[in-house]
């Protein structure tokens, strides 16, 4: 349920068709260029020792992933195969950052850290004074995180030197967005904080009334959020005024994306919400069979969100209709990350799935068929020169040199 459940390099050295964040970038916003997973077939899944949690990041043909089983793993992206790992002193909840070869993840040893995405040694690491299931946010050389001692840090992303630390009145499991110099996060005192990104100076703060483990999203001036009061509400990013807040049911530690004027999010109630990010009005919601702690990610028109029912699924996004529904061993809390067609997500089974659309039997034929093709071509035409290299005439060959 957390939002660190479900993870975001920003937009620093990554090809369009990654996902190095939670969420997708900086700001939170969930989605993505690239093909939807139409039909749910399994590609591969790697068996971690521990409940998974965290969201993936993938990067340049890697998932970097972190299990309860202490460890941050990378994966090949293709066929799963472990490429490394990286074992902390407790479970790893947090979400990955990978931005320019560098792997940034916080661990409930209360550490934050630093790992070379090559071959996963460490950089450097920052000590905190709680667990650090928030999921950071790496922005122009500068890692933003949250910390179970309270506290939201600044750390200086070549060295790990604290650049600031602003202190609210609660654990902060709540992953930060940051958009247009300003860092966006919840607490548990209640709060949703809106902070200087260069000194950590509070600019507001807004009170829903309960726990926010909700990470925010930044869309279009407005800033997008849950509360453990069963509210989605929509700040005014500037002051922090409330412009709209919509209730559901349950708790919604599930982290909004805003899409094309939309916001979709899951809630505790067992739902999946789409509402208009302009007032909040409903557009649909669809009912899973237990609560949606998952925050949704959207590509090509296709909602896709993890649900306690073990289940991952995928939901038209104009009208909320189910395409398609994985079921997994375990509950899902993890946000998927879509890349290149292929859906990656961690369940409490303790395993990465990547799940993808199989190639058509008719497209497997033309493939074959092309294949061979080119091989009858090749070998005809080899023959043909072959036999007319026999029958020239010796004095036509040059003189040996």
């Amino acid at each position: 349920m957390f939002s660190a459940f479900a993870p975001k390099v920003t937009t620093q050295q990554s090809s369009t068709n990654d996902w190095p964040i939670f969420h997708a970038d900086p700001s939170h916003n969930g989605t993505e260029t690239g093909n939807a997973v139409l039909t749910p077939t399994l590609l591969w899944s790697y068996t971690t020792g521990n409940m998974i949690a965290s969201s993936p990041a993938v990067v340049n043909g890697v998932v970097y992933i972190g299990s309860g089983d202490n460890n941050v793993y990378a994966l090949n992206a293709t066929n799963g195969v472990k490429l490394w790992n990286y074992t902390t002193g407790a479970p790893v909840w947090s979400s990955p950052n990978v931005a320019i070869g560098v792997v940034y993840i916080g661990s409930f040893d209360d550490n934050v850290y630093a790992l070379n995405a090559t071959n996963g040694s460490e950089i450097w690491n920052y000590t905190t004074r709680g667990p650090v299931v928030s999921s950071p946010a790496v922005v122009s050389g500068v890692v933003y995180i949250g910390s179970e001692d309270h506290n939201v840090y600044a750390l200086n992303a070549a060295n790990g030197v604290k650049l600031w630390n602003y202190t609210t009145g609660g654990d902060v499991d709540s992953s930060p967005a940051v958009a247009n110099g300003v860092v966006y996060i919840g607490s548990d005192d209640g709060n949703v904080y809106a902070l200087n990104a260069t000194n950590g100076r509070q600019l507001w703060n807004r009170p829903t009334g309960a726990y926010v483990w909700s990470s925010p999203a930044v869309a279009n001036g407005i800033v997008y959020v849950g509360s453990d009061n069963d509210n989605v509400y929509a700040l005014n990013a500037t002051n922090g005024i409330q412009l709209w807040y919509y209730p559901t049911g349950g708790d919604v530690g599930s982290s909004p994306t805003v899409v094309g004027g939309v916001v979709y999010i899951g809630s505790d109630d067992n739902n999946v919400y789409a509402l208009n990010a302009a007032n909040g009005a409903k557009i649909w919601n669809y009912t899973a069979s237990l609560y949606v702690g998952s925050s949704p990610a959207v590509v090509n028109g296709v909602v896709y969100v993890g649900s306690y029912d073990d289940k991952v699924y995928a939901l038209n996004a104009a009208n909320g209709v189910k395409i398609w529904n994985f079921t997994t061993g375990g509950h899902v809390a993890s946000s998927p990350a879509v890349v290149s067609g292929i859906v990656y997500v961690g369940s409490f089974d303790d395993k990465v799935y990547a799940l993808g659309s199989p190639v058509p039997p008719n497209t497997i034929f033309i493939i074959i068929v092309l294949v061979a093709a080119v091989v009858i071509v090749d070998t005809v035409v080899f023959l043909t020169f072959r036999n007319r290299l026999k029958t020239k005439p010796k004095s036509s060959q040059p003189a040996p040199q």
